[in-house]
């Protein structure tokens, strides 16, 4: 999806599966002064969706970018940024996964600090039942719950953001907004505004 008007040099890439959309309200704002492409991942595999990434790059953008990635979308930003170097001016990463297995234990403990006592338990035993297949049970709610209660750890800003924008409107069909998107839209678009167009 195209935002504001060409060149498109900012690049925002959603997390997944099934997070499509749900940068829209950063692509959006961040059109207020700059061309942004907001491409939907749709093959299925790491290698297809670093190939997505790349090609979307080189036939819609003026490389070099800034590349915005959350959640999975960091990873994948990444990916692509080291293979393709010459393609990316700069990266900002929101909600990124351990980029470093040594930083792997810690995740689980900074996220159940960030929830109650009750969604610690909820978090805790699905998380461990839904990595048991034969216990999993009705695994696709199982996986919901457990990506509701990350998602809300995963957002989470105890800093504020001195920022002034006005909230995020959502315009397009489809794309969500949580009480964090607002926090996220307005660091990235402190930090893209801080980068050369």
């Amino acid at each position: 999806m195209k935002h504001g008007v060409k060149p498109y040099r900012v690049v925002v890439v959603h997390g997944g599966p099934g997070a499509a959309g749900e940068m829209g309200p950063v692509a959006q704002r961040l059109a207020a002064s700059r061309g942004v492409l907001e491409p939907m991942q749709s093959a299925t595999t790491v290698q297809g969706q670093v190939n997505e990434l790349r090609a979307a790059v080189e036939s819609l953008c003026v490389p070099p970018v800034v590349l915005i990635g959350h959640s999975w979308g960091a990873w994948l930003v990444c990916f692509v940024t080291a293979r393709y170097p010459h393609l990316v001016h700069k990266i900002i990463l929101i909600g990124a996964p351990a980029l470093d297995e040594k930083y792997v234990p810690s995740l689980r403990e900074n996220r159940l600090k960030r929830l109650t006592q009750a969604e610690r338990e909820e978090f805790t035993y699905l998380a461990d039942k839904t990595s048991r297949p034969a216990e999993a049970g009705d695994a696709t709610a199982q996986l919901s719950r457990v990506g509701e209660l990350a998602a809300k750890t995963d957002t989470y800003d105890p800093i504020p953001i001195d920022v002034d924008l006005p909230p995020p409107s959502i315009s397009e069909k489809g794309a969500r907004s949580t009480p964090a998107s607002g926090q996220r839209l307005q660091r990235c678009a402190a930090v893209v505004s801080s980068c050369r167009s």
